[in-house]
């Protein structure tokens, strides 16, 4: 009896050291969200305006075109790098993930979608190609050390590793990882970028989504997304909706030197502050996933604590009982 006691007050102990370390980490989550959030919302607006201005140059125009307004598969432009872009269905990835667990299912999630989106691509080439397997034809290009690490266990190629803490991800990097999907996808390398990331819903919720950010042809496919997006979700809806044709603009706005070139140098901004959008998003609903997380854990182990305490006291009890039964016994037998 007193082994047992002895067993349930180190649990105790135990549960108490794991339950200061959670809620130190609740707390610590829930003192960073606020900010987290705060970002979120502030680079939305300048998304929505720069998506619009590319919606507006690509459907304005109509003597318009660039390698990243033409469809990225079956494209009919042959012998240059531009449209060596149009002619391939491999995707690109950017896959934005933690740098640490202890969240819930915030990294699992992402994972999840990304390989459901894949097979769904791949299934899709495969009836396209009469049957033949397409494979894992995609590559990552992974945004924190969770994402770097669950790619390298899977073995799938990666484009860089360059970004591989999302914590130290700032502006300058989103424009650089913009620039080089530019050029890799004007190489031939992709005909498809989509950035996987995690929506902030709710304090409560959060969402994992993939969105397409080239060609833009993917966007009017892709349809409308929550107005919570880091993206121009209600601009591409707008766009996309086609409740009234859209009317050339090319004789009320002057591009020099022209509206294609105009539009190349954009979209790389375009994709900055989408890849920017997405991880601020993401760094939100990674501290919100963690901070619900560790209260849950918090809770569970102040049950447990709880628990284990009624057990220590009966076993307590017990022992009373049984020395003041050995007592009288003993009383009685002299």
């Amino acid at each position: 009896m007193a082994a047992n006691m002895k067993a349930v007050k180190l649990r105790i102990k135990s549960v108490q050291s794991t339950m200061q370390i959670t809620k130190a980490m609740e707390l610590v989550a829930s003192s960073k969200l606020r900010r987290a959030k705060e970002r979120s919302d502030e680079c939305r607006p300048y998304f929505r305006e720069l998506h619009q201005t590319l919606v507006d140059i690509a459907e304005g125009n109509t003597d318009f075109s660039s390698v990243y307004a033409k469809p990225a598969a079956g494209s009919s432009a042959k012998g240059s790098a531009s449209a060596a872009a149009g002619t391939t269905d491999r995707y690109c990835y950017v896959v934005i993930a933690g740098d640490r667990g202890l969240a819930g299912g915030y990294n699992s999630n992402i994972f999840k979608r990304l390989e459901a989106d894949a097979a769904e691509h791949a299934a899709s080439q495969t009836d396209a190609n009469g049957g033949a397997s397409a494979g894992s034809n995609y590559v990552v290009l992974p945004v924190g050390k969770k994402a770097v690490e669950y790619f390298k266990r899977r073995g799938v190629e990666i484009l860089t590793e360059d970004f591989a803490t999302v914590a130290d991800i700032s502006v300058a990097d989103c424009f650089e990882i913009a620039r080089l999907l530019c050029k890799e996808y004007r190489e031939g390398r992709f005909g498809h970028i989509e950035l996987c990331y995690t929506e902030f819903v709710s304090m409560l919720s959060q969402r994992a989504e993939i969105y397409p950010m080239l060609p833009l042809t993917d966007l009017e496919s892709h349809g409308s997304l929550s107005a919570d997006a880091p993206d121009a979700g209600s601009a591409a809806a707008d766009a996309s909706s086609g409740d009234s044709p859209k009317k050339p603009i090319r004789n009320l706005i002057l591009y020099e030197p022209d509206s294609s070139e105009v539009f190349d140098a954009i979209v790389p901004e375009y994709l900055g502050g989408f890849i920017y959008g997405g991880v601020c998003d993401s760094v939100a609903s990674e501290l919100a996933a963690r901070r619900n997380a560790m209260e849950a854990a918090t809770s569970n182990a102040e049950e447990m604590i709880e628990k284990l305490n009624l057990s220590y006291n009966r076993a307590r009890q017990a022992s009373i009982t049984t020395e003041i039964t050995e007592i009288v016994a003993g009383a009685e037998g002299v």
